[in-house]
């Protein structure tokens, strides 16, 4: 890779504005009712393809969760989103229910959201399923390029340090309200590493539980085409190619991180056949006027091609540490200084949750969490691997709503 592809990058999408610009106003003219030609077949041809156009050229902005009302027995109940924790990285965002009756007590649940390319609204569905029964709460983390340089670094020990913050600020003794917390993905280490650290230190706001999804606790397991390529490239090669400085005038100009579009051309090329697929699906679907098929895919990409730049240190870190050298599995996982001792973990309950097609996390690499817990009561213990799902699943679809969320309530419901 050029030292300049990020240049290069911006250089590309600011110089087909003018093209994006003139494709819009072509979609327009040829969905316009009023014009004969929209009506006729070349008309939507041509309308289809100034959309796909503008949409495979388009940068796509932070999508909202738009969780604007839940239902508690039976009853609507309104959503507001409030900042309640704030650092240069992340915000933490509770989704605050506006009662109109007495609040019942409901457990604190914190989701962390991974810090892997895309924004937390990626698990707007996690959320979603949560909402009813918990008091929820989310990482929001930041985009890396939007951070002044002046903000400071963030590395994998800054991420540890955030998440016991937030637990040391959600924690039980502060109101008498059990906090459990959720990692999904990227997020299974530093969150086991928290614990872990605060077990260790006798840290009374520890949670009352950790669960982790299809996280990659150790890489060793069922590696997956994404692990071969670390452990193949190794580190040297991922500094080398993978980190850019931040472009003018963007607010993180000079600040080097790992631009969001490496990672999505990663996630994108693993299934590649799909999306070119999906996206000759969408040019038909907009030709025969299906808006209620093209919606659902519009939705989809509009989420999935939004995406986050991280810093360079955080990412490099976490390559060396969980992909390159599986120092939390060995034991030899350090946080400034300290060694991550995960048989230090004793009074949080673990529940790890795996798809049984996971292509990203494979088979077995959440699982080990729970060996290396090895002196949690097995009473406080549980693994569950979905049938039928792969990544995506595991926190997201029906599948998860039907059958993985409920095992979470129960198994917070039976803990002590």
């Amino acid at each position: 890779m050029t030292p300049y592809s990020y240049q290069l990058h911006e250089i590309a999408y600011l110089a087909l504005a003018p093209a994006r610009a003139m494709s819009d106003a072509t979609r327009l003219w040829y969905k316009n009712p009023l014009n004969p030609m929209a009506h006729t077949h070349i008309g939507r041809n041509l309308a289809a393809s100034a959309e796909i156009f503008e949409r495979l050229t388009r940068r796509y902005g932070k999508p909202a969760f738009g969780l604007d009302v839940t239902t508690v027995a039976g009853e609507p109940v309104e959503i507001l989103e409030r900042i309640v924790w704030e650092k240069p990285f992340c915000k933490l965002i509770r989704f605050e229910r506006q009662w109109t009756s007495p609040a019942p007590r409901q457990d604190k649940l914190l989701i962390v959201a991974p810090m892997s390319g895309h924004h937390a609204t990626l698990l707007r569905g996690t959320v979603e399923a949560f909402l009813p029964y918990y008091d929820v709460y989310i990482t929001d983390w930041a985009d890396a390029r939007l951070v002044p340089p002046s903000a400071g670094h963030f590395d994998l020990d800054d991420y540890v340090d955030y998440l016991i913050d937030m637990c040391g600020a959600l924690s039980r003794e502060n109101d008498g309200i059990p906090l459990h917390t959720l990692g999904v993905c990227q997020p299974a280490v530093p969150l086991i590493a928290a614990v872990a650290l605060m077990e260790a230190a006798g840290n009374p706001h520890v949670p009352a539980s950790m669960t982790l999804m299809g996280g990659p606790i150790d890489t060793r397991r069922s590696p997956t085409a994404v692990n071969l390529l670390a452990q193949k490239r190794g580190s040297a090669w991922f500094r080398a190619n993978c980190v850019h400085p931040v472009p003018f005038p963007l607010p993180g100009f000079g600040r080097t991180v790992y631009p969001g579009f490496f990672q999505l051309s990663g996630f994108m090329a693993m299934n590649f056949d799909r999306h070119v697929s999906a996206h000759i699906d969408m040019f038909k679907h907009l030709i025969q006027g299906d808006e209620d098929s093209m919606d659902k895919q519009r939705e989809f990409y509009d989420e999935y091609l939004a995406v986050m730049d991280l810093t360079a240190e955080f990412y490099l870190q976490t390559v060396d540490t969980v992909f390159v050298e599986h120092l939390l599995p060995r034991g030899e996982m350090m946080h400034r200084g300290t060694r991550v001792d995960l048989s230090a973990v004793k009074r949080v309950a673990l529940m790890t949750v795996e798809g049984e097609k996971d292509d990203i996390s494979g088979i077995g690499q959440t699982l080990a969490a729970q060996d290396l817990c090895e002196n949690i009561p097995d009473k406080r213990k549980m693994h569950y691997e979905q049938a039928n799902v792969g990544h995506y699943g595991v926190f997201n679809g029906s599948r998860y709503r039907a059958e993985v969320a409920p095992r979470i309530r129960a198994f917070h419901a039976g803990l002590v």
